[in-house]
């Protein structure tokens, strides 16, 4: 059995509680199709503690955003157990214990900016004067003060991500899941908002589940790291990623950045990541 345990992360001293954030066992998902059953995921075992970063990688179709979205209670396992913050992950949904950044940042283009950051706040009849409390906190949160009267289209690509950061934690979530936020982005920005990230994640002390293709991102992000194989999606490997609490983009030249870099481009190998 695979279990992801907590572990002091960045600058900070974790501990894992009695009741994980997320906890699987022996996870399973199977989709069924016109042609055949699909084996999404199989024997997930996987423990995540309060406050880590944890990133999920593996090639394409390994089941990294299935179990992201098992997790949001947006599929539905047909094996094994899941508990998010001790419930299940419906009640998590409705207990919003979570905010969802997806890849793309799916904002309304007939809204400003503020405005789609308050909409789900409008959804739980929060009052105006705390909506726009809400609002003005995560638009300086994610560096965007004085852009909420802008409309999307008026934005960059990576600022718009940032505003789709803004509307996940404008619900005040326990956790962030975020599925490839910045996997469209030029590399340039990428960075950027990977060092922003960081530096947002050390502010709210939210834990955060990550999924991404790109093995510097993973590395230079996360506490930990899960290697997935190719479907059924499996964990073939867990590892470490302690490079302590200041890491500027430069660390990714060091030796054990690039040490820990190895070891999963290993795993993935290993995991037969590239095989057809």
């Amino acid at each position: 059995m695979t279990v992801l345990e907590a572990s002091p992360a960045i600058g900070t001293e974790v501990q894992l509680s009695s009741e994980p954030v997320i906890e699987t066992r022996n996870l399973d998902l199977v989709f069924q199709t016109a042609d055949a059953p699909v084996h999404a995921l199989s024997d997930i075992d996987l423990t995540i503690g309060k406050g880590e970063f944890v990133s999920l990688i593996g090639p394409s179709g390994c089941g990294k955003t299935t179990l992201l979205r098992v997790i949001a209670d947006l599929e539905q396992p047909t094996g094994g157990t899941i508990s998010v913050n001790g419930m299940t992950p419906h009640e998590a949904r409705e207990n919003r214990a979570y905010g969802y950044v997806f890849q793309h940042s799916a904002l309304f283009p007939w809204r400003t900016i503020a405005k789609n950051i308050a909409l789900p706040l409008e959804v739980m009849g929060i009052d105006k004067a705390e909506r726009d409390r809400r609002v003005e906190e995560n638009l300086a949160l994610v560096d965007l003060k004085g852009f909420g009267r802008k409309f999307p289209w008026q934005l960059s690509g990576g600022m718009q991500q940032r505003a789709s950061i803004a509307r996940a934690l404008a619900v005040q979530p326990d956790m962030l899941l975020m599925d490839e936020p910045f996997g469209a982005l030029d590399e340039i920005v990428r960075d950027h908002l990977n060092e922003q990230l960081l530096k947002l994640w050390a502010r709210t002390k939210k834990t955060v589940v990550f999924v991404t293709h790109s093995i510097p991102e993973a590395v230079f992000l996360s506490t930990r790291i899960v290697v997935m194989s190719p479907r059924p999606g499996r964990i073939h490997e867990i590892i470490d990623c302690d490079l302590g609490e200041d890491r500027p983009l430069d660390i990714r030249e060091t030796p054990e950045f690039l040490a820990i870099a190895q070891r999963v481009r290993d795993g993935l190998r290993a995991g037969h990541a590239y095989d057809e």
